[in-house]
């Protein structure tokens, strides 16, 4: 037991006396390759061009076949309906373009669906079609006289 708490003993000290030596590393922290220099030490796991700025993989919906806007009092709804080449697409949303900015004065989203994860029939057009909606506020409108929806084949305008 004595031996134990000698080597306790003698252990605190030479880690207590490493954290306050300016001259000989013994810090058991910085023995397995860190550098003295705090900034080499920061290893950036960045691509050298940086990352995109869009990882989402969903497609354009490959028609848009309604576009239509409800006035609220906060601001409008866009309601798009789209329709996919066959049954079983999901994760639909309207996509801002240019940071939701208007160009021009017109405020583009892109109809964005994901694919199914496997094969599915066509079926009929109404069992295909997919509808999704998007609140944009008065602010946000300010600048923007007319609201477009992109697909694939097509895209759909509705003024203000």
């Amino acid at each position: 037991m004595a031996r134990i708490a000698r080597l306790f003993v003698a252990l605190s000290l030479v880690l207590g006396l490493a954290a306050c030596s300016d001259g000989i590393n013994l810090n058991p922290l910085t023995w397995f390759g860190a550098a003295s220099n705090p900034d080499d030490r920061m290893v950036a796991l960045e691509p050298s061009g940086g990352y995109a700025d869009s990882n989402d993989r969903r497609l354009r919906v490959d028609q848009v076949t309604d576009l239509r806007i409800e006035r609220t009092t906060a601001g409008v709804i866009v309601h798009a309906s789209g329709l996919p080449p066959r049954v079983g697409y999901w994760d639909a949303e309207l996509v801002p373009e240019n940071d939701g900015e208007p160009e021009g004065g017109v405020l583009t989203y892109v109809f964005r669906i994901a694919p199914p994860r496997w094969a599915t029939p066509a079926s009929t057009p109404y069992a295909r079609t997919v509808e999704v909606a998007e609140f944009i506020s008065n602010s946000a409108l300010r600048d923007v006289r007319s609201i477009r929806v992109v697909g694939e084949r097509n895209s759909r305008t509705a003024g203000r």
